[in-house]
């Protein structure tokens, strides 16, 4: 069974809280992590600094998020590690894999993130027709730039 794609690296890690502010506080204030941006959106119910850490290709996003609407879903504070990004080197060729190997997928398929990369999500639960998910884990696939696709290959 060849895989065709690989997963390069963590892109992301996603926290959520009621108040973003007190999250800031201690990634940003305290540890200095930079904000490089901000993100709103009302169909995904959040509103969500990014930050980053690291350098260059390496670059590990940060985004700190608060729900719109506390009674909304998606509840992005409902659990505080809200989900994890990894970098893909193809991720079209991912998603039908995965799928065809009976992975579930979140509702919404391949569209543009907050930082701009095309991004899916797996499904934290698994159904009959798709028994493979994140365990109760939400998983974000984000298609990796040239940059980060060269930068890991060198390191092998």
């Amino acid at each position: 069974m060849t895989r065709p794609f690989k997963v390069l690296g963590i892109q992301q890690i996603a926290i959520g809280g009621p108040d973003k502010s007190r999250l800031r506080e201690l990634w940003v204030d305290k540890l200095g992590l930079q904000v490089t941006g901000t993100f709103k959106s009302e169909r995904e119910n959040v509103d969500e600094d990014i930050c980053a850490m690291g350098a260059g290709p390496f670059t590990v996003e940060v985004d700190l998020m608060q729900p719109i609407d506390p009674d909304k879903k998606p509840a992005v504070h409902a659990t505080p590690l809200n989900h994890v990004g990894l970098w893909i080197d193809d991720l079209p060729a991912a998603v039908d894999w995965l799928t065809a190997q009976g992975v579930r997928f979140a509702p919404g398929g391949i569209r543009k993130g907050a930082a701009g990369h095309d991004i899916c999500f797996l499904h934290p639960k698994s159904n009959e027709a798709f028994p493979i998910a994140g365990e109760g884990v939400l998983i974000e696939l984000v298609q990796a730039p040239p940059a980060v696709i060269t930068a890991f290959s060198n390191l092998v």
